[in-house]
C-alpha cells in the first residue's frame, strides 16, 4: 500500500490537494494511506519549501503547485509500479 503525504499548513490549496489525491485514488480504485502534515518543522524536514507539497512513498513529487487529478493518477500509478517491483 502506498504512503501518501500532503504537506501544508491547512490552507485552501492544501485541502484541495488532499481532496484531489483522494479523488484520484477513488477513480483508480487504489488503496493508500493519506496523511496530512501540518507542522512547519516536519514540512521543512521533508524538503518542502513551498506548500502544498506531495510525497508518495518518500519521494517528493510536487511542491507549491496544485496538480490536476489526471496528473495525480499518473503519479500514483507510477508509484504503485515502483512499489510492486521492490
Amino acid at each position: 500500500m502506498l504512503d501518501i503525504k500532503v504537506l501544508g499548513p491547512g490552507c485552501r490549496n492544501c485541502q484541495e490537494l488532499e481532496a484531489r489525491v483522494k479523488q484520484a485514488l477513488l477513480e483508480l480504485q487504489a488503496e493508500a494511506t493519506v496523511m496530512k502534515v501540518t507542522d512547519y518543522q516536519d514540512i521543512a524536514r521533508a524538503g518542502i519549501m513551498m506548500t502544498p507539497g506531495l510525497i508518495i512513498d518518500g519521494k517528493v513529487l510536487s511542491q507549491g503547485k496544485l496538480p490536476p487529478v489526471s496528473t495525480l493518477k499518473t503519479c500514483i500509478v507510477e508509484a504503485m509500479k515502483e512499489s510492486s517491483e521492490k
